[in-house]
C-alpha cells in the first residue's frame, strides 16, 4: 500500500508539472501576442508583408467603405467575412465572402438604389518571399481573386471575376517604432451586366507608400498616400482616369489576440479622360474608409 501511494503521489505531481508548463506556455505565448508587431494591419489601405507563424488562424471583418460623385448621393460598402490561415512557413490562404450595399441617389449614369445584398465570394493567397525580421526589409506577393454578383461601383446585378494582385514591401525603419511600406497593386476585372447585357474588360494600376508609427504599446497611428490609374482592358491601354489619396492612419490592440484598425484616404488630385473638374469622381470616389477588426484564435 505505501509504494501504491507513493506511485499515485508521483504521478500526481508529474500531472500537475505538465499542467503548470502548459499554463506557463500558453502565459508566454499570451506575452508575445501583446507585444509582437504584425505589419500586415498596422497600415491602411497600404498593406505590410507579414503573414504570422504556421498554424496560426485569425477570423476578421474587413469593410470598404466609398463615398462622394460630382453630383447626388453615393455611398458604397462592401464587407469582407474572411478566415485567415498559416499552413506553410511563408503562406498564408484566407477564404470569405462579400456583403454590399449601396445608397445611390441622383447621380448620373448611376441608376437610383438602396440596396443590401450578398455580394460574391474571395479567396487570397500571400506568399512570403523575404521575412522582414531576417533581412532589411520584407517583401510578399498577394494574389486574391474574386467572383461577384454585384457591381461593386453601381450596385446593379453582374457577373463579374476580377482579382487583386499585390507586391507587398516592408521595413523597420526604427526599432520597434517606426515602420514603412510601399505596395505596387494590378487589379483586373472581367463583367457582364445582367441588367444591360454589356460587357467590360477594365484594369486598375497603383502605387501606395505608408508610414506608422507606434506611440504606446500596441498603438499606431501613420499616414499613407495611393495614386491610382483606371484603364480600359486587362491589359492596361487606353486611359479612363486617375487619382491621388492622401490620409491617416489608426491600429490598436483591444487584446492579446485581437486588434482594430481604421483608415481614411480623400482624394486630393485626378482627372477623369473626357470629363471637367480636377478630380476624378467618375472612376473613384472623392473618399474612401477602411475599418479592421480581427481575432486570432
Amino acid at each position: 500500500m505505501g509504494k501504491r501511494r507513493a506511485v499515485i503521489l508521483i504521478a500526481l505531481s508529474l500531472l500537475a508539472g505538465s499542467a503548470w508548463a502548459r499554463d506557463a506556455d500558453d502565459d508566454a505565448k499570451a506575452r508575445n501576442r501583446a507585444t509582437e508587431i504584425d505589419t500586415e494591419h498596422i497600415f491602411g489601405f497600404v498593406e505590410g508583408g507579414d503573414i504570422g507563424e504556421r498554424g496560426d488562424l485569425e477570423l476578421e471583418k474587413e469593410s470598404a467603405l466609398r463615398f462622394g460623385k460630382r453630383a447626388g448621393s453615393y455611398a458604397a460598402v462592401s464587407t469582407l467575412f474572411d478566415l485567415k490561415y498559416v499552413p506553410f512557413e511563408h503562406m498564408l490562404v484566407s477564404p470569405g465572402v462579400l456583403m454590399a450595399y449601396h445608397g445611390i441617389s441622383g447621380v448620373p449614369d448611376l441608376a437610383d438604389r438602396r440596396q443590401i445584398t450578398f455580394q460574391g465570394l474571395w479567396f487570397e493567397v500571400k506568399y512570403q518571399l523575404i521575412d522582414r525580421e531576417k533581412s532589411p526589409f520584407g517583401l510578399t506577393l498577394f494574389a486574391a481573386p474574386r467572383w461577384t454578383r454585384i457591381d461593386e461601383k453601381s450596385g446593379e446585378r453582374a457577373d463579374q471575376v476580377s482579382a487583386e494582385f499585390t507586391l507587398a514591401l516592408d521595413k523597420e525603419i526604427v526599432p520597434a517604432k517606426v515602420f514603412g511600406a510601399l505596395n505596387l497593386i494590378y487589379e483586373p476585372e472581367v463583367s457582364r451586366s445582367r441588367e444591360t447585357g454589356e460587357r467590360e474588360r477594365e484594369a486598375t494600376l497603383g502605387a501606395g507608400v505608408a508610414l506608422s508609427g507606434q506611440i504606446r504599446p500596441g498603438v499606431f497611428v501613420g499616414a499613407e498616400a495611393r495614386y491610382l490609374r483606371s484603364h480600359e482592358g486587362l491589359v492596361p491601354n487606353a486611359l479612363k482616369g486617375e487619382a491621388f489619396f492622401v490620409g491617416p492612419t489608426f491600429y490598436t490592440k483591444l487584446s492579446a489576440n485581437s486588434f482594430m484598425s481604421v483608415a481614411w484616404n480623400a482624394q486630393v488630385a485626378g482627372h477623369a479622360v473626357g470629363e471637367p473638374g480636377a478630380l476624378d469622381l467618375t472612376n473613384f470616389e472623392r473618399h474612401q474608409v477602411r475599418f479592421r477588426l480581427g481575432i486570432e484564435f
